[in-house]
């Protein structure tokens, strides 16, 4: 899904020919390296875990890559206003205490006329589909991950996270109110994940 979010991205006209880009809750940086590697972009992974940072920075150095990592908190973006040309968030947005709060920040960062690109975990839009996703998320994944984790808890957490989340069309009229403009969403894998886009307003 990294490389289709990256294949999103880089079809807005000049966004990975000199821009800037913000991955917010990059993680351990997968999806900022491969920005990095398939363009020209600028690209600054911000996560507030530093243990994950440690992990991106040292996949970075193995692999040559130019890319900053900075500990940060993505509901007090630690850049000015109008910093970036594009920002990005994957699977992470369903993790913040205020997913309003989030899209308002991601906002606040881009400079006008500025992309921003959300990946994440949605509702199926096939019946079939969906009950079968909700009984591999809330009865498969946390024994099978528990097994090999030992942490069962750890996976409980995953679709309690993903039942709250707002669906495709409340997250696009999040971000509507928000103030992004040319809101959209575009499912995959019959809406189990979805991208959204959004453009700051010039």
């Amino acid at each position: 899904m990294a490389k289709t979010l990256h294949t999103s991205l880089a079809s807005a006209p000049g966004i990975l020919g000199t821009a800037r880009v913000l991955d917010v809750a990059c993680g351990t940086g997968d999806l900022s390296l491969t920005l990095f590697e398939s363009g020209k972009a600028q690209i600054v992974g911000i996560d507030f875990c530093r243990p994950m940072l440690e992990i991106a920075s040292s996949k970075a150095l193995k692999r040559g890559s130019d890319v900053s990592f900075i500990e940060g908190d993505a509901l007090s973006l630690p850049f000015l206003d109008s910093s970036f040309e594009a920002a990005t968030i994957a699977f992470g947005l369903r993790n913040l205490a205020s997913v309003e709060a989030g899209i308002a920040e991601l906002l606040r960062v881009l400079r006008p006329g500025g992309k921003v690109i959300v990946l994440e975990f949605s509702k199926p839009t096939v019946p079939i589909l969906r009950s079968l996703f909700r009984i591999y998320f809330t009865r498969v994944l946390p024994v099978f991950g528990g097994l090999i984790s030992g942490s069962k808890s750890a996976y409980q957490y995953l679709p309690e996270s993903v039942s709250r989340f707002p669906d495709q069309n409340e997250l696009t009229a999040i971000m509507r109110r928000a103030g992004f403009e040319e809101v959209s969403f575009q499912n995959l894998s019959g809406g189990i994940a979805a991208l959204h886009f959004g453009m700051r307003p010039h």
